[in-house]
Parts: structure tokens; C-alpha cells; sequence
């Protein structure tokens, strides 16, 4: 039966996946989530029922748009899968819980976060202000009012450490270094991780995303990075991980 559950929930984070690409194409760009239908974007031909489940589509199209043969993006299949992989895993480490659905909310905002950074260098507004709102309504739930406002201060100290960050950086090297995004996107993981894992998240980031970096840089000749994909994994890994600040620093200094 628990194996039951968590195909359903993969199934329901393949659907959620897709919905998610939407949101990170559409967001950036001011468009309406629901108008226009979902279409190829090169050609406009509106995606038939067919065209939309999760993977299978991709896979039966051979990658390619029905109507004009563009390649479709494997950005889209990615997500679904990732999505998916994420959310079985949320139900198997916390089954049907209040934890469960503070993981849901955690996955969901940092994939709309990284597909949208990726795409367009941007990172919305409107979904850290929804992903922060659902989390704050959950640790009500589950730790009432004191961690909601433990949580709220956590965020901030992670908040204000990243815009000092930033201000250091644009000294350093004459020019802004960090997106306005990557500063409110600390705010979302000091509410969830407290500040001083947020904090690690940042060099956790830098570690995963310096390899990628190096590629684009002398592969496409630009420095032009997006930092918010590189954070929301790193954030992720200390989330799921469930590993503590002062576990971690023992670690360090042993």
C-alpha cells in the first residue's frame, strides 16, 4: 500500500511538474497562467490532450512539435521527472503529514524558481510571496504562532546576510554582482532552514555551480549565470538531508 501512495504522488508530481513549467515561462514574461492554452511557442498550434501528459508526450513526439517540427525543449520533460521524483520522495520520508505538505511547498516554489531563472534570469515575486505564505499557514499548523515569527526572523537575518553580500560584491568588482531575486530567494530558505543554513546554501551553491559555470563561460563566452538554480538545489539537499548548523559545524572541525 505504501508503495501505492507513493506512485500517485509521483504521478500527481509529474502533472504538478508540468504546471510548474508553465508558471516559469509565463511568469517572468507578465503573461496569464491560464490564456492562452498551452501552444508551441514558435509556431502558436495549440497543444492537443494528447500532447500534454507529462514525459510520454515528449517521448512521443520525439522531442519536436507536431505542427511546425521545432525541437521542444528538454528542459520540459526534466522538470516533470524531477518533480515527480521529488514529491514521492516528500511522501516517503514524511508520509501523509503536516510535514509532508511544507516539503510539497518547498519543491513547488524552488522548481518555478529555477525553471523561471533559468529561462529568463528572473525570479518572480508573486511565487516566493505564495511559497512563503503556504509555509507560514503550515508552521502555524504544526508549531503555532512562535514558529511562524521564529521562522519570519530566521528569514530576515538570512535576507539582510545576502544583501550585505551583495553590497560587498558590487564594491569588489565595480559592477552588480547578484540579482535582486537570489536576495529575496534567502529570505524564502532562512524561513525554512533558519539563517545559518541559508547561509551554507550559498557556498553549498558555489561549490555545485562553479563546474557549470566554468563550461557556459568558456563555452558560450558569456558571464551571464544564473545563480537561483544553483541556490534552490543546494537548498533543497540541506532540506531533505535534515541535517542541523551545529551537526554540521562538528563535522567541519573534527
Amino acid at each position: 500500500m505504501e508503495v501505492y501512495y507513493i506512485g500517485i504522488t509521483f504521478i500527481f508530481g509529474l502533472l504538478f511538474g508540468s504546471f510548474f513549467n508553465v508558471l516559469g515561462y509565463r511568469l517572468p514574461k507578465e503573461e496569464s497562467i491560464v490564456f492562452p492554452a498551452s501552444h508551441c511557442p514558435y509556431c502558436n498550434h495549440k497543444l492537443s490532450p494528447l500532447e500534454l501528459i507529462p514525459i510520454f508526450s515528449f517521448l512521443g513526439l520525439r522531442g519536436k512539435c507536431r505542427a511546425c517540427k521545432r525541437k521542444i525543449s528538454w528542459i520540459y520533460p526534466c522538470f516533470e521527472l524531477f518533480t515527480g521524483l521529488l514529491f514521492a520522495f516528500s511522501y516517503y520520508l514524511y508520509g501523509f503529514s503536516i510535514d509532508f505538505f511544507i516539503a510539497l511547498t518547498i519543491v513547488s516554489t524552488l522548481m518555478v524558481v529555477i525553471i523561471s531563472d533559468l529561462r529568463f534570469m528572473i525570479i518572480p515575486d508573486e511565487i516566493l510571496i505564495v511559497g512563503t505564505a503556504l509555509l507560514f499557514m503550515c508552521f502555524f499548523i504544526k508549531g503555532g504562532l512562535s514558529m511562524c515569527l521564529t521562522s519570519f526572523f530566521n528569514g530576515f537575518l538570512a535576507f539582510l546576510s545576502m544583501f550585505l553580500l551583495k553590497c560587498f560584491g558590487d564594491y569588489l568588482f565595480k559592477k552588480e554582482s547578484m540579482g535582486g531575486g537570489d536576495i529575496k530567494l534567502l529570505f524564502f530558505f532562512g524561513f525554512f532552514l533558519g539563517w545559518p543554513m541559508a547561509l551554507i546554501s550559498i557556498f553549498l551553491a558555489s561549490f555545485i555551480g562553479l563546474p557549470i559555470s566554468l563550461y557556459i563561460l568558456i563555452r558560450k563566452k558569456t558571464n551571464m549565470i544564473p545563480f537561483g538554480p544553483f541556490l534552490s538545489i543546494a537548498a533543497l539537499i540541506l532540506f531533505f538531508s535534515g541535517i542541523e548548523f551545529k551537526t554540521l559545524f562538528q563535522l567541519l572541525i573534527l
